[in-house]
């Protein structure tokens, strides 16, 4: 959650992305349930960008029983790499990891889960080509069975698309780090480095419904589909 969401702030809302409402709730209620379905009850958010705000809008909307940890990423400007590093020092054994501007089907997390292999990076992919909403803007993969061996948003050739939802090996932190080019790395960079060692494993979510918001159309779109 470290940027600043500027092709959405184009639009002219002034909330950060996960306190955007759809349907009468925010975005970050949806994750949250999600999670809380899942059985997790620790939650580190990483911050950036009007990160004071954010928080103050987040605090409210976690339910009983679950910890919000704020996780500061001062090099905010940077690729999405970075802002997963900045929680490396928290994490000691496999974790999910989730985009805060992305919203799930309320089972996906706990069936992600329940499938990963926590011995290799586990990532949530969507098979259903014909509904992904701009489909130029998404980050596909192209995999053999049910190993990923490419990763890209220019891929030509591609049987999938990574849905922003993780379950990670500890040792994907040193990908990352390998990754990293004049102190900067996307979750892409490290991925495709650790599916170059087969290291990357691709859960089918099937039937399951997912949304990118990072654009006034992907908002509209994801509004269609839960507001009644």
């Amino acid at each position: 959650m470290a940027g600043t969401g500027s092709r959405l702030a184009t639009r002219g809302d002034a909330l950060p992305k996960p306190l955007l409402q759809i349907g009468g709730q925010a975005v970050f209620s949806y994750t949250i349930a999600a999670l809380q379905q899942a059985g997790i009850d620790l939650v580190h958010v990483v911050t950036g960008y009007n990160n004071h705000a954010l928080v103050e809008g987040l605090t409210p909307l976690v339910p009983r029983g679950m910890t919000l940890n704020e996780v500061y990423n001062s090099d905010w400007q940077k690729q999405n790499g970075i802002s997963a590093l900045t929680a490396r020092p928290l994490l000691k054994s496999p974790f999910l990891l989730t985009m805060g501007d992305h919203l799930f089907d309320s089972r996906l997390a706990d069936v992600t889960i329940r499938q990963a292999d926590p011995d290799r990076l586990n990532v949530a992919v969507d098979r259903k080509l014909n509904a992904i909403f701009d489909l130029s803007d998404a980050m596909k993969i192209k995999s053999e069975g049910d190993k990923i061996i490419a990763i890209g948003k220019n891929l030509k050739d591609y049987d999938g698309i990574d849905t922003g939802l993780f379950v990670c090996p500890i040792e994907f932190f040193d990908y990352l780090e390998s990754a990293k080019r004049e102190g900067d790395c996307s979750l892409a960079d490290g991925v495709r480095l650790m599916a170059g060692d087969g290291k990357v494993r691709a859960i089918d979510i099937g039937d399951a419904w997912w949304q990118d918001i990072d654009t006034p159309q992907m908002l509209a779109q994801a509004r269609s589909v839960i507001e009644p």
